[in-house]
């Protein structure tokens, strides 16, 4: 057997295919695998205090061509500071050698990085640029000094020109050569504060010119070094062909690897299965410790892989397998329901697993189903959106001058919306309150949000705890913005409710139906002016 195969000893049948890493409900042959890695990590010390701070683990439950049963085991990234793990599949490649290529550059890149870091602290830096600034400000005031002269010899000019008594013509000429000697006087200020400013800031210049040549030889050295090592990553699919990441990305949008593509779990594992001869079987990532900053991850809970490094890697990867395509779409059960409408707009109340455009994978939508029944408004479209996991209240506009005077509202915020949600949990919290986490997608890992305080967007929730029965809370939510997952990741997060809500398979626990409804709403008419209020109960 090769290293790092773990045999496992049941009697559970094998998946008929194998599964969609992206999309999948951990099968029982995963979940008996994971079981051992967490016996694993909770019983080495070492092992668990780094992964106590949150890691990713992965496992890839593979045959062997004499028919016998085990499992790979892997992590993301590194675990305290290496790859050497007896009981984890090695890296694809592993740049951590310390007299090996990149170690070797990567010294030279962080030399350059104490250079930059020493001429910006050294005293020489600071008293230049210290000198640079005191002349900049005396240029400055210089300027702005005579600048209010010239002002006070303009007023008075006007004021005599408007005065009842006639001007001269000596007087006249006169305010023209003022005017004319207080412009050019102007303009040699000018022209001696910047010969003031260039002789201050000559060292400090001189310095900057320094730094930003180091800079873009450090940027020149980092991205040659990065193609350099992606180009080490010669990723396998069950085909045996290969393929380097520098080639798997050139085709796509981003054209180029993101940092850290090809070590998380799954392409480790599909590697290291492919190379020995293994035969994948199936494949699942569980979180391990605390959830990182501005993210929500659960301790033991089950995740995709992600999209934005993995997507591509793992599609040329499971080249030559049989994957079964997974879906989240839960089946929508019941029709849309009208609950108002007139020649202008309706107000329907959206069943959970309905969209509310049509997706690029089809299924039912608001759009579609509205327009088949009033296939003379060709114009009819939803003023805002509910997820498709959501359900509740969604104003449909018949026409684009009503579509546009509710967008308004909405963008002004005069549209009050009030969303009821069933916790998977009680939260630690006061019984009212109000949440703001600023929110921004994640670009490696769509469709999921983060939390951002210096490039995210703000978002505010107030909320309401209803009640507590059970083990659960219902919460009263009333979002004053709209961004995206807002309420999902403001109950979910440990700054918010910390409490995700019932359901939730991308900030939650998932199974079942999401568990959040928007139950009533109100506005303004855009045409009669009457303020419509609308509520539905949840059926949770």
């Amino acid at each position: 057997m090769p290293p790092f195969f773990h045999p496992l000893q049941t009697d559970l049948p094998r998946p008929a295919k194998f599964n969609d890493p992206f999309c999948y409900e951990p099968h029982p042959l995963c979940l008996l695998a994971a079981k051992e890695v967490q016996e694993y990590i909770a019983n080495d010390d070492r092992l668990r205090a780094d992964a106590d701070r949150g890691k990713m683990f992965g496992v890839l439950v593979v045959g062997t061509d004499d028919g016998r049963l085990g499992y790979l085991a892997a992590f993301s990234g590194l675990l305290y500071g290496t790859n050497d793990h007896a009981f984890f599949v090695p890296p694809v490649y592993d740049a951590t050698h310390p007299d090996g290529y990149f170690k070797t550059h990567e010294a030279e890149i962080t030399d350059i990085n104490r250079r930059i870091a020493s001429l910006l602290g050294s005293e020489r830096y600071r008293e230049a640029a210290a000198e640079r600034d005191a002349c900049l400000r005396a240029v400055a005031g210089e300027e702005d000094a005579y600048r209010r002269i010239m002002a006070e010899a303009k007023a008075a000019r006007d004021a005599r020109r408007r005065s009842p008594q006639p001007l001269t013509a000596e007087e006249e000429a006169a305010m023209i050569r003022e005017s004319q000697h207080q412009k050019a006087e102007l303009r040699r200020i000018r022209q001696r504060g910047r010969a003031r400013l260039e002789a201050a800031g000559r060292d400090a210049g001189a310095l900057d010119a320094e730094i930003a040549e180091l800079k873009a030889r450090r940027r020149q050295m980092s991205d040659a070094l990065q193609r350099w090592l992606f180009s080490q990553y010669s990723m396998l699919n069950a085909r045996s062909e290969s393929r380097s990441l520098v080639a798997i990305f050139a085709e796509t949008p981003q054209r180029v690897p993101p940092s850290g593509a090809g070590d998380c779990c799954a392409p480790k594992l599909l590697q290291y299965a492919y190379a020995n001869g293994l035969r994948p079987v199936c494949m699942a990532e569980f979180w391990w410790g605390r959830s990182p900053e501005g993210e929500v991850r659960h301790h033991l809970h089950y995740y995709p892989a992600c999209r934005g490094k993995c997507l591509p890697i793992l599609t040329y990867m499971l080249q030559g397998l049989e994957v079964a395509r997974g879906s989240y779409e839960a089946a929508v059960t019941q029709p849309l329901e009208v609950v108002y409408e007139d020649g202008w707009l309706a107000v329907v109340n959206k069943p959970a697993g309905m969209k509310t455009v049509p997706g690029r994978d089809g299924g039912t939508s608001v759009l579609e189903d509205m327009r088949r029944r009033h296939p003379d408004k060709p114009q009819l479209t939803p003023v805002h959106r509910l997820d498709m996991d959501t359900s509740g209240l969604i104003i449909v506009a018949f026409d684009a001058e009503t579509y546009k005077k509710l967008q308004a509202q909405f963008l002004n915020r005069e549209v009050r919306k009030r969303y009821v949600a069933l916790l998977d949990g009680v939260p630690d919290c006061p019984v009212h309150g109000e949440i703001s986490l600023p929110l921004r997608p994640d670009p490696l890992d769509r469709p999921y949000q983060k939390v951002d305080f210096v490039n995210g967007k703000e978002a505010v929730t107030e909320y309401l705890i209803l009640e507590t029965a059970h083990g659960r809370a219902r919460a009263a939510l009333f979002p004053r913005t709209g961004r995206t997952h807002q309420l999902r990741l403001h109950c979910a997060h440990a700054g918010g409710l910390g409490t995700p809500i019932l359901g939730d398979r991308l900030y939650g626990h998932g199974g079942g139906r999401l568990c959040l409804h928007a139950e009533a709403l109100t506005f303004v008419h855009p045409v009669t002016g009457k303020e419509m209020k609308f509520e539905r109960k949840a059926e949770f």
